[in-house]
């Protein structure tokens, strides 16, 4: 079976209409089904840092990478048979958590 990330992709200062312990109970479906590899959510990204490692040292800097107003907010790593399965997941996935919801397979 492959990996797959679900990203939950957020857009800054937009607010989000989930039914209260929806994701919640996705997330005991995803392990009752035995989909489920790993998942959580994620800081705000006010929290993150960048670490970048060169020739003359370690630089850090505060923020994220990339100047964006959309973000990865959560993830889900499932484990599926195919893409179409993946899809299906992250299509409950959205519907719980009211945003878009990014699949992306892993590199094997």
């Amino acid at each position: 079976m492959t990996q797959y990330l679900l990203g939950v992709q957020m857009v800054e200062g937009q607010a989000t209409e989930n039914e209260p312990g929806a994701v919640e109970a996705l997330n005991r479906d995803m392990v009752a089904q035995g989909v489920w590899v790993f998942g959580g959510g994620l800081e705000p990204r006010s929290t993150t840092s960048v670490v970048r490692a060169t020739q003359d040292g370690v630089l850090v800097t505060d923020g994220p990478f990339a100047e964006s107003k959309e973000y990865m907010a959560g993830f889900w790593v499932i484990e599926a048979p195919d893409l179409a399965t993946a899809q299906e997941w992250a299509t409950r996935a959205s519907r719980a958590c009211a945003v878009p919801i990014e699949v992306t397979p892993f590199d094997e």
